[in-house]
């Protein structure tokens, strides 16, 4: 954590905080109902209500979440960081777990992400990789979830 930390205050206008996140990992159907609810969703994986333990539409696609409120950061259950790929989704987290320390304000949701994405792309090419490589994400798809709609 202190090597992201720092490398993140060298790199991006971040406060170097060694003030750490928890951090957890669960199941996709976990993390889809912290992202939910942190969206303000009602989602929960199993309810009276909810039977099913199937996460909602597009939360599949989740790698992590970084929960403000409780300054934790969800890994998925297989997350290991032995992988440069692994370790930019950390990288990611912390960047929203900095901005969240330093109380950054934006915009909208899409707009902290911005920062996150760059950060993480940087990371990325230290080893000659990219977002689009790794994660498949092009740069459409970055113009669309890093702006206000």
């Amino acid at each position: 954590m202190t090597t992201v930390v720092s490398w993140l205050s060298t790199n991006f206008d971040l406060p170097e905080s060694h003030d750490y996140p928890s951090i957890e990992l669960v199941s996709p159907i976990e993390m889809a109902a912290v992202r939910y609810r942190s969206l303000g969703g009602s989602w929960q994986p199993v309810s009276p209500s909810n039977n099913s333990s199937s996460p909602p539409p597009g939360a599949s696609n989740l790698a992590a979440v970084y929960n403000d409120a409780n300054r934790t950061i969800y890994l998925s259950e297989g997350w290991t960081g032995v992988t440069m790929a692994e370790l930019s989704i950390l990288v990611h987290e912390m960047v929203h777990h900095l901005q969240n320390v330093a109380q950054f304000k934006y915009s909208c949701p899409q707009a902290r992400e911005a920062l996150a994405f760059a950060a993480q792309e940087r990371w990325l090419s230290l080893s000659g990789r990219t977002l689009e490589s790794e994660f498949g994400i092009d740069k459409l798809t970055l113009l669309v979830r890093t702006n206000c709609l």
